[in-house]
């Protein structure tokens, strides 16, 4: 089989090959996957560069949400079938893999394509902990999305909106807002317009949201912290602008929260609980509430390339690497 590793850090344009590797075999409790897409995020260009959370293992191959076929049961597997289509967390940029059925998560094939499947877990995962879990996000509030023709800009409008809430996107260009007003998102901010965008929001959501998802960070957070409102939850989701300082004294003044959402170690603490959200988000992938705004899906030799666009912040939507293609 073709796998995409890298042996050391750097940029993911880089430091990726495209090598052939032994063909794995599902062990005790395992099932063999043939992969059908790859998603792909900006934690993995972090860690081929050796700059997320977590240490980078070499070799290191990306992609954290893999969709594919049931092709081979390991021993004592009875909850999956040959043929089931599945997607679950890890695996990375292969054609093949030999995982635990435990992880594996058969979703509607009649509502999502493979490579909406693999566009998921990681941010209909993240999105769903941080709205219900960590905002108890109520029917009626405003949620204030930085990024938001991105990945998990994307997840977070739908999934607002299932839940009765009203999004304000904030995003870089006409091509991106476009992309947001298409999901139902009624409320866009161009920053490349309005650079100063604070009293803008205000004025949208009448005086301040209720709720911030701030996966950029830096300079952003300042003016996302100006936009909360009384009793306001503002969620730390990522850091692509950089890691901001946050006042204290100014969460204090107006009142509001600042919530930290590690879903990865959150699954730790409870691995059932990705089931749960998943099975939420596959329900409203059935009512059509749900559906993965892609970035063109690109085949398996352009792996490399497109992680390197994530990084350069040229990519709208969910990229995804299309092993059908």
């Amino acid at each position: 089989m073709r796998i995409w590793q890298s042996y050391e850090l750097g940029d993911p344009i880089d430091v990726l090959r495209l090598e052939e590797a032994p063909d794995p075999e599902p062990g005790q409790g395992e099932v063999l996957i043939e992969t059908q897409a790859v998603g792909l995020t900006f934690p993995d260009v972090l860690q081929c560069r050796g700059m997320y959370q977590v240490p980078t293992h070499h070799p290191y191959s990306p992609g954290g949400e893999t969709s594919g076929i049931v092709a081979a049961l390991g021993e004592g597997v009875e909850a999956l079938e040959v043929g089931t289509a599945v997607t679950f967390l890890g695996g990375g940029l292969a054609e093949k893999h030999a995982v635990s059925a435990r992880s594996c998560h058969a979703y509607p094939t009649d509502a999502l394509s493979p490579a909406e499947a693999a566009a998921i877990p990681v941010n209909y995962g993240t999105t769903h902990f941080a709205l219900h879990n960590r905002a108890q996000l109520q029917a009626g509030e405003t949620v204030l999305i930085t990024g938001a023709a991105g990945g998990t800009g994307t997840a977070c409008i739908q999934l607002a909106l299932a839940a009765g809430a009203i999004p304000v996107a904030i995003v870089g260009g006409e091509e991106k807002a476009a992309l947001v007003r298409s999901l139902g998102c009624e409320l866009v901010v161009d920053h490349r317009e309005t650079p100063a965008w604070v009293d803008t929001v205000r004025e949208m959501s009448g005086g301040g949201v209720d709720v911030a998802y701030d996966a950029v960070g830096g300079e952003a957070f300042h003016q996302v912290r100006r936009c909360m409102a009384w009793d306001g939850r503002l969620l730390i989701i990522g850091f692509v602008g950089g890691i901001a300082d946050a006042p204290t004294n100014h969460a204090l003044l107006k009142n509001y929260s600042i919530v930290g959402v590690h879903w990865g170690a959150s699954l730790q603490r409870d691995p059932e609980s990705v089931k749960r959200q998943l099975a939420d988000v596959f329900d409203l992938a059935r009512e059509g509430k749900v559906k993965p705004a892609l970035y063109p899906p690109v085949s398996f030799d352009q792996a490399a390339r497109t992680l390197q666009d994530i990084a350069e912040r040229k990519v709208s939507g969910k990229a995804v690497v299309d092993l059908t293609l």
